[in-house]
């Protein structure tokens, strides 16, 4: 099995479109441990639209769109970490987290901690605005500091060539590319973009090693 965690420096980052994107380039299959917020679309139904590959089901669907521990408290629940082992599965697999590391998932235990079990690279997304320098860097110290291996960053957003310089070498970390904004977003574009901008060979050679 081969899998690949995405997180990112924050929520609303465009993770997501990144992950759908990368499931799409490998032919893998996508997972999310656990889905807060039922009102709007889900991060797996984006990803089947958008990528058209194989969704695998959640550990914890929860209606609340809030901190999955908040979101589990709302209803009487308490994640498992241990009901969120990583799927056995044939061929890549693409697992998203929520928001940032530090999201707890219940009130002992935050994500950080299940991707420092799994043992799994991880990709970093971080968008290209201000205050990115300092998530990121924040960002990339905590999954190290965890044990994590980091396949590199990939950054969402307007071309910012400085800063991205800037967090690579600070952070001493690859650069995976930037996907840009796409403005007529669907399977076709996403998967144009996704092959003009991210250096796929470094991650597929991340999943190989």
């Amino acid at each position: 099995m081969t899998t690949v965690v995405v997180t990112g420096t924050d929520t609303g980052i465009g993770k997501t479109i990144f992950s759908a994107g990368l499931v799409q380039a490998l032919g893998a299959r996508y997972w999310k441990p656990v889905q807060s917020g039922l009102e709007e679309e889900t991060d797996s139904q984006i990803v089947a639209r958008l990528s058209q590959g194989e969704i695998l089901p959640e550990g914890y669907l929860l209606q609340l769109p809030a901190s999955p521990h908040l979101s589990a408290e709302a209803e009487d629940v308490v994640i498992d970490p241990a009901k969120l082992a990583l799927p056995q599965v044939e061929g890549p697999l693409v697992v998203e987290g929520a928001g940032g590391l530090m999201v707890p998932l219940n009130r002992e235990v935050l994500y950080l901690d299940l991707f420092a079990q799994w043992q799994a690279p991880v990709i970093l997304c971080a968008r290209t605005q201000l205050g990115t320098i300092n998530h990121t860097l924040l960002s990339l110290k905590a999954l190290r500091a965890a044990g994590c291996a980091v396949v590199g960053v990939a950054f969402i957003g307007e071309a910012e060539p400085e800063v991205e310089e800037t967090i690579c070498q600070f952070g001493k970390v690859a650069h995976l590319g930037r996907l840009p904004m796409i403005t007529e977003l669907d399977s076709a574009s996403l998967a144009r973009a996704f092959a003009a901008n991210i250096n796929l060979d470094l991650i597929r050679e991340a999943l190989t090693s």
